[in-house]
């Protein structure tokens, strides 16, 4: 069993709000949303950080990006949202596992 959090998750060995999941990709609800719409996308293949990215992974990045922007369509009102991803404890990385999050609903200042 793996230690990683969203490893599990992918392995179906922790349950998940999943919004959508393919070969490559899954999205989630976040368990602890910081706005109205808080999804989590990550590569189904544990990738430890956007730090950590190989030339080897550029094909499956563009593809979340373009998820992220599909979901982001079906979610968010006016198709305005944010993207952050953390690379690093010290920025607020708290899972070692590449992912984003796709933020809507309500006004960032």
């Amino acid at each position: 069993m793996s230690e990683c959090i969203f490893c599990r998750i992918v392995a179906g060995e922790l349950p998940a709000d999943v919004v959508y999941s393919d070969d490559e990709i899954l999205a989630f609800k976040d368990i602890n949303p910081a706005a109205p719409v808080h999804i989590l996308i990550i590569p189904k293949r544990h990738i430890s950080s956007l730090g950590s990215v190989k030339s080897d992974d550029i094909p499956l990045l563009g593809r979340i990006m373009h998820r992220i922007s599909q979901i982001a369509k079906d979610r968010c009102p006016l198709n305005e949202y944010r993207v952050i991803t953390n690379i690093g404890k010290s920025c607020g990385q708290t899972v070692d596992h590449l992912h984003f999050h796709l933020l809507g609903g309500r006004k960032f200042d």
